[in-house]
């Protein structure tokens, strides 16, 4: 393997598996959000209605906020009351969460009264996983085609790993673009009031006032892995053209060691017998008894061996 496919080759393997680990990592992570609550604020001028739930509600509480679950960093004092309006557990980095919900399944049929922006935003939800799970499937299929390529030095199987890799690459992009959609549909579409979800324009003016929203990490690392996908993408395309041209230029340096062989038309020698030698081997002075004739310029007679 020369060098510019070697090198190009372990780019994208690289690039490929780092694309794998950073989207892994932030697919599984709580930290795409951070929701910071001035709870001082709110509890000097609430109304009764809020103090109700002030306690209770996760909408008061500094919190961040993932794919699949909802964490209130610190102590559990820190986090609403535990199985009033939702169910805390402690997570595997020990910070109590508690899960949003896809509704997958809807067996009590909850789903049956939201409004069609509600319904449009849990579909976008639970595509947004589904992209997510799709891309990560396609990079295996492309680790699976990378390896083979590798060890057999194929240029067809690299090009089938580039073509994942860029499937992975659009997926996990649509799925970002789902996750915004999501975000948008929350703060300025859905107008049902919620004690959980984060439906801006049903809030009071308390709450509004005191809530401040950012990205975290892992909605960053989420977007460096997708662009590490293209990357690894655009890299084993290289590298296959790399192989490629490297088969090619072998292929004609072992051309000049070829000898090429022509066909014979006739025999390579004359029929057996006495006309199968020259007469001028048998002068007739020499062997008068022969009676052999004497082979002249322009004659039919003389050698037998192939013309062509």
């Amino acid at each position: 393997m020369a060098f510019c496919s070697a090198v190009t080759l372990c780019f994208a393997s690289i690039f490929s598996l780092v694309a794998a680990a950073l989207l892994a990592i932030s697919f599984s992570t709580d930290n795409w959000r951070v929701i910071t609550i001035n709870r001082d604020a709110i509890k000097q001028s609430a109304t009764q209605d809020i103090l109700d739930k002030f306690d209770t509600s996760p909408l008061y509480f500094t919190r961040t906020r993932g794919l699949f679950r909802e964490c209130f960093p610190g102590e559990k004092t820190n986090a609403p009351n535990d199985g009033v309006i939702v169910d805390l557990y402690m997570s595997p980095v020990e910070t109590w969460c508690h899960n949003l919900n896809y509704y997958i399944p809807d067996d009590a049929q909850e789903t049956k009264d939201f409004s069609h922006e509600n319904m449009t935003r849990i579909h976008m939800g639970r595509s947004m996983i589904a992209l997510f799970i799709a891309g990560f499937f396609c990079m295996f299929i492309a680790f699976t085609t990378g390896v083979v390529g590798c060890w057999k030095t194929a240029p067809g199987h690299i090009v089938s790993s580039a073509i994942m890799m860029l499937l992975a690459c659009l997926l996990s992009a649509g799925a970002m673009g789902l996750y915004h959609g999501v975000e948008h549909y929350e703060k300025l579409k859905i107008n049902e009031s919620s004690d959980v979800e984060l439906f801006k324009s049903s809030w009071s003016n308390i709450l509004t006032d005191n809530f401040d929203t950012r990205y975290d990490w892992s909605y960053i690392v989420a977007w460096v892995g997708v662009g590490m996908c293209l990357g690894s993408s655009i890299l084993f395309s290289m590298s296959a053209l790399c192989i490629k041209s490297d088969k090619e230029r072998e292929e004609a340096m072992n051309m000049q060691y070829l000898m090429p062989v022509y066909p014979q038309k006739g025999q390579p020698y004359g029929p057996y017998g006495a006309y199968a030698y020259p007469q001028a081997a048998f002068p007739q002075a020499a062997y008068p008894q022969a009676g052999y004739p004497m082979a002249s310029y322009g004659s039919q007679q003389g050698l037998h061996y192939s013309q062509y």
